[in-house]
């Protein structure tokens, strides 16, 4: 990290936000980091202040069952971290954000190199889209406070604690596909030497 700065190509991606993951049975349950909407908040405010790439993800599942199905209210966006005019959205019907979408053409077209990943759910849409951003060769990386997950059952029956299955997924992702820190890391004064929009 120490000779990390963000600048003008360095984009948040806010991955599937949605109010369909408030259906926490649906999902599996027992949700870790409660606090993950917030820190979202808290990021998406920073890079609006200023002015730097923001793209939204959105999913739109293919599945009848699934509380994220177009035209039903689990699809919308969260209100809290909900896009703003100007600010890019990319809709998606897989776990990767690349695949089907023309996300990773919007970033090159832009310069973008570098990708902070945050939302829903860690060993999902978040582990499936950083590991292709890394792929691809953007430098990518994910909040650990920013991102959340539910209980998994495995193929034995054994099911599997929410934040077993979050720290794993980080785990699995950091110092290969991308860098994974904290917020406060991410937000030290240090890697910002841009100047915020103070209109």
């Amino acid at each position: 990290m120490e000779q990390f700065m963000i600048n003008q190509n360095t984009a948040l991606l806010l991955i599937d936000l949605q109010l369909g993951f408030d259906n926490h049975t649906h999902w599996g349950g027992n949700r870790n980091n409660p606090n993950c909407e917030q820190v979202c908040f808290h990021l998406l405010q920073q890079w609006r202040n200023y002015q730097m790439p923001i793209f939204h993800i959105k999913h739109n599942s293919t599945d009848p069952n699934s509380p994220l199905r177009p035209n039903q209210i689990g699809n919308e966006f969260k209100p809290l971290t909900a896009p703003m005019s100007g600010e890019i959205v990319i809709e998606k019907t897989v776990n990767s954000a690349f695949i089907g979408t023309d996300l990773e053409y919007q970033l090159k077209v832009r310069g973008i190199d570098t990708l902070v990943i945050v939302g829903l759910t860690t060993n999902h849409c978040i582990s499936t889209t950083t590991r292709m951003a890394g792929n691809l060769g953007f430098t990518a990386f994910v909040v650990a406070d920013g991102t959340a997950t539910f209980d998994r059952v495995g193929f034995d029956g054994t099911r599997y604690d929410s934040q077993l299955v979050h720290d794993i997924g980080l785990a699995s992702l950091h110092g290969e596909f991308a860098t994974v820190l904290m917020s406060d890391e991410l937000l030290a004064d240090k890697f910002w030497q841009i100047g915020a929009n103070k209109a």
